[in-house]
């Protein structure tokens, strides 16, 4: 069985962005007979710094994922942050994500589910993989049992993270669907001067370490020039080493 592979920038930047990373999915989907789910943010609302750019927001943000999917055909995943976002996200994407510091908001996860969209609830840096049986009774006993989750590491001391892969196996007890977040986990919280830090170079190991533990899905943000992207950048992956990383899973 091919993995769940979600791939995309970050946040929403500008349509000649997206529709570059857009053609290079479609590229490597139509080599390995892969169905990569698009992804990018139409906001970030959980950034370090109230200067940080945050995206679009939800209508321009959803129109540009919506063209999209219009010009290439791919399926598409973003983020949500409140429950009134839900519903007018839903309309457009396949799949809601949750962020991970709201992956216990009972609400957000409510509005979610019942959009009868799939759910991919991101593991919050202070739980156990064992923890994320609640959030997904939450989307289920509202109706929805499309519901994956993903690992993107844990606190550990000050501005780190580490992944603890036993997490994976963890979590499949709730769900078939289990996704490592190969850059987000690699990040360094706040440890940039006011905004988020990383390790790219970790990327490829985090992805081989996490099939290895028995993950069926694969996250990775991925940008034309990361050192000019405006969030993440020190934790995506160039977008012309994306196709050695996919293809080093299969």
């Amino acid at each position: 069985m091919k993995p769940t592979i979600i791939a995309g920038p970050c946040v929403i930047e500008s349509a000649d962005c997206l529709e570059e990373v857009a053609r290079e999915i479609v590229r490597i989907n139509n080599k390995y007979g892969l169905d990569i789910i698009f992804k990018s943010s139409f906001d970030k609302a959980n950034r370090t710094s109230i200067k940080s750019f945050r995206g679009p927001g939800l209508d321009k943000g959803l129109q540009m994922l919506s063209d999209i999917r219009s010009k290439f055909g791919l399926r598409l995943l973003t983020d949500i942050h409140e429950s009134c976002q839900a519903q007018p996200a839903g309309e457009v994407v396949d799949v809601l994500q949750i962020p991970a510091f709201l992956c216990r908001q009972t609400d957000l996860l409510v509005s979610a589910a019942k959009t009868g969209k799939v759910v991919n609830i991101k593991k919050a840096q202070f739980l156990s993989g064992l923890d994320m049986e609640y959030p997904v009774q939450k989307v289920r006993e509202s109706g929805n049992n499309n519901v994956w989750l993903t690992e993107r590491g844990n606190i550990y001391g000050y501005n780190n993270l580490v992944v603890d892969f036993r997490n994976i196996p963890d979590m499949k007890r709730f769900t078939d669907t289990v996704i490592m977040d190969c850059t987000h986990s690699v990040q360094r919280p706040g440890a940039a001067g006011g905004k988020t830090g990383g390790n790219r170079e970790f990327v490829p190991a985090m992805a081989l370490a996490a099939k290895a533990f028995g993950a069926t899905g694969y996250f990775f943000e991925i940008h034309p020039d990361p050192e000019k992207a405006l969030s993440d950048g020190t934790n995506m992956l160039y977008l012309k080493d994306f196709e050695t990383v996919v293809a080093s899973l299969l």
